[in-house]
């Protein structure tokens, strides 16, 4: 897979690639509270197909070390405490190898197939942080279990999804604010 500037899904060698940004949200929000219960697409049946989906290869250990990476990311996005020794693991067995061409510099990623999608995740991670400083973040909701990357220009993007948490959190407040009035 070779490792480009941009967010983008793109097709190599006959696969669908998701990059960075996509990716790494893809992955993030891979355990969403689905009718006030938790939910896991890792455990689900068709858990090898979301993975190929992603251009995984869909294999046990692959979706182990997809869901040690999300687990770790999800922590360190909340601010909570994580072990970054998991995510250094991920990266332990790949390499980027350059490549220069007329266009530039591009960095193919060598990775055993299986291990490949989660060290993806944790290079679209660090990307993304490094890109957009700040901008990844949990969801406002508590009762959400999703995460977005605030591309507003100031910066200021509190759900997922205004469609259903933010106007979920906005109707809370007002009838708060209705109950203590009254």
């Amino acid at each position: 897979m070779v490792h480009r500037a941009g967010w983008r899904v793109k097709e190599e060698g006959g696969s669908v690639v998701v990059e960075d940004e996509e990716l790494l949200l893809a992955v993030l929000n891979s355990a969403p509270v689905v009718d006030g219960r938790p939910t896991d697409a890792l455990d689900e049946p068709e858990a090898a197909d979301w993975a190929r989906a992603l251009g995984g290869c869909g294999t046990e250990g692959e979706r182990d070390r997809l869901r040690q990476v999300r687990d770790a990311l999800q922590s360190l996005v909340r601010g909570g405490p994580v072990e970054v020794g998991g995510l250094a693991s991920v990266l332990d067995r790949v390499r980027l190898r350059p490549e220069v061409s007329a266009t530039g510099v591009s960095w193919r990623l060598e990775a055993a197939p299986d291990e490949e999608l989660a060290a993806r995740v944790v290079l679209a991670w660090s990307r993304v942080t490094e890109e957009l400083p700040r901008r990844l973040r949990a969801c406002a909701n508590a009762e959400c279990n999703l995460f977005l990357v605030d591309h507003s220009r100031p910066g200021t993007a509190r759900w997922c999804s205004m469609a259903t948490c933010g106007n979920r959190m906005k109707a809370r407040t007002h009838a708060r604010r209705r109950r203590s009035e009254g």
